[in-house]
C-alpha cells in the first residue's frame, strides 16, 4: 500500500475498503472468531477451534475465514464463538463445545440460520 500523503490519498483509500467490504458482503463472506483468552482456553475453546477448522476443511467452505481473539469479558460464557456474515450484525454463541460448533456451523454459515438456543448476550458490563 501507498503511502497516504494528502486528503485524496485518504478518500481513494477509503473508497477502496468500503468497495472490498461491500463485495465480501455481496459474496456472503463468513468469519468466524474464537475467543481464546485464558478463561476459553481453560474451558476448551482449543478443541473448539480444531472443530472449527475440522467442519471448514470437510465442507470445503471457501468463503469463511477464522480468526482468534483474546478476552471477549464473558467468562462465563466460554468457549465464545462469534460469526459475522457480510455486513450482518454478529452473532455471539456462549458455551461453544465441539459438538456445538459442528451445529452452529452447519446451521449459521452453511445454511443460513441463526442456531438461537447457544446465542448469548454479548455486552460483559451493563451500561447505564
Amino acid at each position: 500500500m501507498a503511502k497516504i500523503q494528502s486528503l485524496e490519498d485518504l478518500d481513494r483509500f477509503r473508497e477502496e475498503v468500503t468497495k472490498e467490504r461491500q463485495s465480501k458482503a455481496a459474496l456472503g463472506q463468513i468469519q468466524i472468531i474464537v475467543g481464546l483468552g485464558s478463561c476459553g482456553i481453560a474451558a476448551g475453546a482449543l478443541d473448539t477451534l480444531r472443530a472449527v477448522h475440522h467442519m471448514i476443511e470437510d465442507n470445503k467452505l471457501r468463503y469463511v475465514s477464522v480468526s482468534e481473539t483474546g478476552c471477549i469479558g464473558l467468562c462465563r460464557h466460554e468457549p465464545i464463538l462469534v460469526v459475522v456474515v457480510g455486513d450482518s450484525p454478529r452473532v455471539t454463541y456462549g458455551r461453544v463445545t465441539p459438538d456445538v460448533a459442528r451445529q452452529v456451523i452447519r446451521g449459521h454459515v452453511i445454511d443460513g440460520r441463526i442456531v438461537e438456543e447457544f446465542v448469548i448476550e454479548s455486552i460483559p458490563y451493563p451500561t447505564i
